[in-house]
């Protein structure tokens, strides 16, 4: 795995805040940093990652395990 810089858990929060609380959290972190994200549900695992490459950060992973917990990694863009 990844070094992870920071990790958030939103999988109690529903769209949009899952990504205003992803996003909050890879504004606080430096370029290259990456942050691990766990979250819940059909509309979040769909719109977070695709939401955070659209603002120009990458997605390394995404896994989701057989309960439904999903699990991001996201590396800081520029």
């Amino acid at each position: 795995m990844q070094d992870v810089t920071r990790e958030i858990d939103i999988t109690g929060d529903v769209c949009p805040m899952t990504f205003v609380r992803t996003r909050l959290a890879l504004d606080r972190m430096a370029p290259g940093e990456i942050l691990l994200v766990r979250l819940k549900g059909e509309e979040p695992m769909r719109n977070v990652p695709r939401t955070a490459a659209e603002q120009g950060h990458e997605v390394l992973s995404q896994e989701t395990d057989p309960a439904g917990l999903c699990t991001l990694l996201i590396r800081r863009g520029k």
